[in-house]
């Protein structure tokens, strides 16, 4: 067998008897390495030195990447579910290792522009066919704790700067002799950032192929032992009936849901690509930050955990309070904890870590509910499809929410001599944008019938299988 012919989606069905516990690793490969992306900001201030470029300018490389996840994830989503998920999570590997040699190029030479190209553009696809591929595999692994399973693999994403903050602080340290994460001022040079980009790239490659390898999908008409598909109607906002992609996107049920993730995405991402200096800047005093680089670093990681741990606790408890109940706390709340954070953030490093602990433990929640919520409200037919349409809402938040923070900063002075009340507009913008989303929150209904596929719709795995 080739390897073209491997990865068919054919030859992915897994044989009877196969665990369902085994897909959750394979789908972590892959998130833990495109998870990185939550780990730039570790690295934002070399590449503003070594660039002589803004804080904009450098903060639209992330921009770029997460707009690029959510239109490949709205444009290959079908094709996702057409070719499953083995073939999709390879593609995957060499877009995202790509971006990495690419954007090493653009260091090497000084060309912004190859930064914007490879991590933005090019890792940016990867992103999003990666993304939305081990996600609605598991979902049809688990269609009975849905909730559970988008949290075990989107937990890998969230988690994926706890490994690569430190790893690339590390890195950055054995390519510059000169580098120093305890230093507050220390920025790695271009060589060392070449380097970087360089052995990630490759390591990522290696990482993921694991997933591929090891990535299945169940056979027609399989389900686990003891559920019946007629108890997911129990719950509100539940359908047990199928809506296709194209159907999906003319419910208002759906832009409902668009705006919601959009709000808490912008909320939350404005704060994970200013991570490392916010926490510095909120503690400066007289141009000195008593926050160095490695302690800033080690915030970014806790964030990731953070991240991380919401991404699986807040979207398994949603199997048992339902998804806009979830979604109510994860808005609500977040109002509740940006006013804090603007208002006496500054008032100890220990309550600034747990208000923006929290509020990235909502900003994670709401990434791995809303794959199961889209299960709830248009079935397992699409849904991957439906899903990658949905994370155009990312995209759009991917410039929104750094925008927001970057121009107010701009605004307010340089990097190494910003203070907590230069990010106070920024922030009390994001109660307002939460507002929104729980409104929206609020109006989400039940999918006329109008818009479900006729009984009987097959997928094409079990149009595949039958042929």
């Amino acid at each position: 067998m080739s390897l073209l012919t491997a990865l068919d989606r054919k030859h992915t069905i897994a044989p009877e008897g196969y665990s369902r516990w085994l897909i959750p690793p394979a789908a972590l490969a892959v998130h833990l390495c495109i998870g990185q992306a939550y780990a730039t900001s570790v690295y934002k201030n070399s590449f503003i030195k070594h660039f002589d470029a803004s804080q904009t300018s450098i903060g639209i490389i992330f921009s770029i990447a997460i707009v690029m996840l959510g239109l490949s994830a709205a444009v290959a989503g079908t094709w996702v579910e057409a070719n499953g998920p083995r073939k999709a999570m390879f593609v995957s590997a060499c877009f995202w290792a790509s971006g990495f040699l690419v954007s090493a190029l653009g260091i090497g030479t000084e060309q912004l522009w190859l930064v914007y190209l490879g991590y933005g553009v090019i890792g940016g696809i990867g992103l999003g066919i990666g993304y939305i591929s081990p996600v609605s595999t598991l979902i049809k692994w688990f269609p009975d704790r849905p909730g559970l399973a988008t949290g075990l693999a989107i937990m890998g994403f969230g988690g994926g700067a706890l490994i690569a903050s430190p790893a690339s602080r590390q890195l950055l340290s054995a390519y510059d002799e000169n580098y120093d994460p305890n230093v507050a001022t220390s920025v790695a040079d271009g060589h060392a950032l070449v380097l970087l980009f360089l052995t990630l790239g490759i390591a990522y490659f290696l990482i993921m192929m694991f997933g591929v390898a090891n990535i299945r999908v169940p056979a027609p008409g399989w389900r686990p032992a003891g559920w019946e598909p007629s108890s997911v109607t129990a719950k509100p906002l539940v359908t047990a009936a199928s809506v296709s992609a194209a159907s999906a996107i003319r419910t208002r049920s759906f832009w409902l849901l668009w705006v919601v993730l959009f709000c808490n995405v912008t909320a939350g991402i404005g704060i994970l690509e200013q991570a490392s200096p916010m926490i510095q800047d909120f503690f400066r005093v007289d141009g000195v930050s008593s926050v160095s680089v490695a302690a800033a670093g080690g915030f970014v990681g806790v964030l990731s955990l953070f991240n991380m741990a919401g991404r699986f606790a807040w979207s398994s408890t949603s199997d048992h309070v339902g998804r806009r109940p979830i979604y109510m706390l994860y808005l609500g709340a977040g109002m509740v904890m940006y006013l804090l954070l603007a208002t006496v953030g500054d008032a100890a490093t220990a309550l600034f870590v747990v208000l923006a602990g929290i509020i990235l433990s909502f900003y994670g929640g709401g990434f791995a509910t809303v794959p199961a919520y889209l299960r709830d409200l248009f079935g397992t037919y699409q849904v991957g499809a439906i899903h990658g349409r949905l994370l155009t809402a990312w995209s759009a938040a991917g410039i929104a929410g750094p925008l927001i923070i970057n121009r107010f900063l701009d605004a307010q002075g340089k990097p190494g001599s910003l203070t907590s009340a230069a990010y106070q507009p920024a922030l009390f913008t994001m109660v307002g944008v939460l507002a929104i989303g729980f409104v929206a929150n609020l109006l989400i209904r039940p999918v006329p019938e109008r818009f479900h596929e006729p009984s009987g719709t097959t997928t094409p795995l079990e149009k595949e299988a039958a042929a």
